[in-house]
């Protein structure tokens, strides 16, 4: 007999008028009376499913993980804020930018930030600037949404107190698993709300979730967690990563939402246990299945069953595709800037040894937001207030010193925050002097000069992140036709093993990302599937520095092609092996076009320069109305130009006049040496890649002679950039064989 006590029962009345039972279910939420169910369990003495003791350690995330611990069930690495007060202060938690510090212990972002009430669900994930920072919040499902991405928010919460853990990236793909007694584990996976909080469901509202299959060490870990809490229906989160799997959460009594085999073998389970502990006469009587099941033919578990694609190959034996592999392009990007200049301003020099650690022979890279707000600071000092009187500075080199320095300024100030992933600066050690130590105990070396590299651009533009997400859409309409959401039901029960890996540059993680977003289908912003689905690999580019020295012969060959040897090399090669002769491709006419191509450079830059100084001119009156500065990371997700920025008449994306004049000025300085009478052929692909993005991007400025000059840098372009690496099949094969190894031989 069954038996609900009911609200009235458990809140109003006294434990002596309950119902006697044999077998209690009790489990605890809140407004439950857990005391009083107690002593109804000390007086009335029935077998407890469920113990009620270690039921309050689930409503505190801390004895949760304290528990786990002491049973060496493996967790995520985690520490402890605890405050006495809302903002209390505390003296062993420090907030940096990309991390925090606890009793010495760093967590780098992205990290999860957990209230300790294991009531409380509102956890959020902070995500590092490399990434485009943020914020991430989950919640309890409202609707089909089960958490929302803030980009402005990078500080961590004060009001509480709060568990840090590192992030774990398990490939958007959450495991939860439902335990009845230490030997039965069901398992389901669903999309995790970390990817774009959109919650899939089913024709009937229901959330959608995929059977898995347990490892044994899983299992273990399902039969631990089991005991540990005495809980013989409990519910917990796993996470799977690298190769191990850790508990997050454990939940208590939980049953699965939708799956009828569930329902059956608990149904069975819980009468064996129960029969057990109360008339174990009758429990070995009773058969282990449901009466209506026991003539009922066996069928496989729904969504277990191997899915393959199964072809009978030449020689009659069953073949079956192993795995796709892709190796793709990043999208549309910005021109790749670099600003050099040397250094002899003790700011500067000061900053160089501040973030060295005071070595004065080591050089100094700058890329997080404090060092680069450093240097924006020190900059700022060292530019002229004012343009007025640079013109009449008799001091060439003082003149383009200030105009580089001007030129770093503007490029720190892009965006009005360091947000992105794509500037970063070096500074390196040049000259020193001698100088007393002063503790009077000895001389240093003390640098006195240094080269200040500033690299920027190369953003991925809106229209980047567009082809990239349609691409992904695109290869799994196209790899996997007819599956309509198989490859979703594939990837979410970790049968289909999808990985994406990525170089470091910005420009490349984010097509990653975008190219995720189509592929699996997802919504939002593109920093939290950025730390979710893909992974970063620097050493996928290792192989081009082994190359270098031979792109460095390539080019320099290449070079004597096109400006000594002209058009009869090419000629004068195999007419029946056109691709065999060294700089194949190159038009006959190269050599002609270099002087055409230089013309047409200059012609823009002028265009652009008188644009600059009228954008200096507008600044400079009150009257002019200035746009809000060009927001980094809240652009990531966007795959729609910017209008009011185009409606204004300026450059689109970030990118001012000031910026526009100085990448045309440095193309065209670069191209061409008039003191020495010099083409330097490896600026013509920079070319190329200014020409295509202003036709693309900057049509609207009307700048006369660009299609002309696209025209020509595409027909030299269409030749260098292939010969770059590699002026023959030998060539190419010795430079292709050491890039591409890493790349595709890293794992």
């Amino acid at each position: 007999q069954i038996i609900i006590f009911g609200d009235n029962v458990i809140l109003e009345d006294p434990i002596q008028s309950w119902p006697i039972c044999d077998c209690l279910i009790a489990f605890y939420s809140s407004g439950y009376p857990l005391q009083k169910v107690k002593t109804y369990v000390a007086l009335r003495k029935p077998f407890l499913v469920n113990e009620l003791e270690p039921q309050h350690l689930l409503h505190d995330r801390t004895k949760v993980y304290e528990r786990l611990e002491m049973y060496g069930i493996p967790i995520p690495n985690y520490a402890l804020v605890n405050r006495e007060y809302p903002y209390q202060e505390l003296d062993y938690f420090v907030e940096h930018e990309d991390f925090v510090e606890i009793l010495g212990k760093r967590f780098q972002k992205p990290f999860v930030e957990k209230p300790i009430d294991g009531d409380n669900h509102s956890i959020m994930i902070y995500y590092p600037s490399s990434a485009g920072g943020g914020m991430k919040e989950l919640f309890r499902k409202v609707g089909n949404r089960s958490s929302e991405f803030h980009p402005e928010v990078r500080r961590v919460r004060r009001e509480s107190s709060y568990i840090y853990e590192e992030f774990m990236p398990t490939g958007g793909t959450d495991v939860k698993v439902y335990t009845v007694g230490p030997d039965y584990a069901h398992a389901e996976a669903r999309k995790s709300p970390v990817v774009d909080g959109v919650v899939m469901r089913n024709p009937d509202g229901k959330e959608v979730r995929y059977p898995v299959l347990l490892t044994p060490d899983e299992k273990q870990m399902a039969r631990d967690v089991c005991n540990a809490f005495q809980q013989a229906v409990c519910g917990f989160d796993l996470l799977r990563f690298k190769g191990r799997s850790y508990v997050c959460d454990v939940n208590g009594w939980s049953f699965v939402k939708n799956s009828h085999k569930y329902y059956d073998d608990a149904a069975c389970l819980l009468r064996k246990i129960i029969l057990d502990a109360k008339a174990p006469h009758l429990s070995s009587t009773i058969p282990p299945n449901l009466p209506w099941k026991v003539n009922e033919p066996a069928q496989p578990s729904d969504g277990l069953t191997r899915q393959g694609s199964g072809i009978i190959g030449t020689f009659g034996q069953s073949e079956e595709l192993r795995c796709v592999i892709a190796i793709i392009r990043h999208g549309d990007r910005t021109p790749k800037q670099k600003v050099k200049l040397k250094v002899t301003e003790e700011k500067l020099l000061n900053l160089m040894l501040k973030y060295n650690g005071g070595n004065t022979k080591a050089e100094t890279k700058l890329k997080s937001a404090v060092q680069l707000q450093d240097l924006l600071d020190a900059t700022r000092l060292l530019v002229p207030r004012a343009s007025s009187g640079r013109e009449s500075d008799s001091d060439a080199e003082d003149m383009e010193h200030a105009d580089k320095l001007h030129q770093v300024k503007a490029v720190l100030e892009e965006g009005g925050h360091f947000s992105g992933i794509y500037r970063k600066a070096q500074l390196k050690p040049l000259k020193w002097v001698k100088a007393s130590k002063p503790d009077g105990g000895g001389e240093f070396e003390h640098p006195v000069e240094a080269l200040m590299v500033l690299k920027y651009g190369g953003v991925l533009t809106h229209a980047g992140r567009k082809q990239a997400e349609e691409l992904g859409r695109y290869f799994r309409n196209n790899m996997y036709p007819g599956e309509g959401t198989g490859l979703l039901r594939l990837h979410s029960t970790y049968r289909h093993d999808l990985k994406i890996y990525s170089s470091d540059e910005g420009r490349v993680q984010m097509s990653a990302a975008a190219f995720a977003k189509g592929l699996l289908d997802l919504e939002g912003q593109l920093t939290p599937i950025l730390v979710s689905l893909v992974s970063k690999e620097s050493s996928m580019l290792d192989g081009l520095e082994d190359a270098r020295p031979e792109m460095k012969v390539a080019k320099a060959r290449l070079h004597d092609i096109i400006i000594s040897e002209g058009k009869s090399v090419i000629r004068n090669g195999n007419s029946g092996s056109p691709w065999m002769v060294d700089g194949a491709g190159l038009p006959a006419n190269a050599s002609q076009l270099l002087p055409l191509l230089v013309q047409l450079t200059k012609k823009i830059t002028s265009q652009v320069k008188l644009l600059a100084e009228n954008e200096d001119e507008k600044l400079a009156t009150s009257k002019y109305t200035v746009l809000p500065p060009y927001d980094q990371a809240k652009a990531l997700g966007k795959t729609t130009i910017d209008a009011a920025r185009i409606a204004a008449g300026l450059p689109c994306g970030s990118e001012g006049f000031l910026l526009m004049h100085a990448r045309w000025k440095k193309l065209e300085r670069d191209l061409y040496n008039e003191r020495k009478d010099r083409y330097d052929v490896t600026q013509i692909p920079d070319i190329y890649d200014s020409c295509k993005y202003d036709l693309v991007h900057n049509g609207h400025l009307n700048l006369e002679g660009l299609p002309e000059l696209f025209k020509v840098a595409q027909l030299l372009a269409d030749g260098v950039i292939p010969n770059e690496y590699g002026i023959n099949p030998k060539q190419k094969l010795k430079i292709g064989s050491k890039v591409c190894g890493p790349a595709v031989f890293f794992q």
